[in-house]
């Protein structure tokens, strides 16, 4: 994927990369839908929305009850299991900027339902979202 030499709008954590497109307007809490949403908004909204990729708590993470401090969330690894497999299966850095919507177009091109689920598989949200749905551009009752 080319990265975008703009200036980032926003951090974000690979797996976000997946958990923005199936975002439906739920949360942990009240304070972390209303940031979440906002960010996704634009995200969507913003054809040149820019996105740098880090493996630390993002803009999202921010308002996100899991985090233990600035720098930790209590699922850390779980979470960098996470990233490491986005990274590792569509080749992105750490640290680069890339426009998002570019980004997206590019990762769902090139998901498939087991790479999807050997990322989001132990997420505790697959099961209830919609990535599966938006991501793949397919339902089936095995998705149910």
């Amino acid at each position: 994927m080319e990265t975008d030499g703009r200036k980032a709008d926003m951090r974000l954590r690979p797996h976000h990369l997946l958990c923005t497109q199936g975002y439906e307007g739920k949360g942990y809490d009240e304070n972390f839908v209303r940031r979440m949403t906002a960010f996704v908004t634009r995200m969507r909204r913003e054809e040149n929305f820019c996105v740098e990729i880090t493996l630390r708590p993002d803009d999202i993470c921010a308002a996100c009850p899991n985090l233990s401090d600035p720098e930790h969330c209590v699922n850390d690894d779980k979470v960098l299991a996470f990233d490491r497999k986005v990274l590792e299966l569509f080749g992105l850095k750490e640290g680069e900027n890339y426009n998002y919507q570019k980004l997206v177009r590019d990762i769902d091109d090139h998901m498939t339902r087991e790479k999807l689920h050997s990322i989001c598989g132990t997420c505790s949200w697959y099961p209830v979202s919609l990535c599966r749905d938006r991501i793949l551009g397919i339902r089936t009752e095995t998705d149910l």
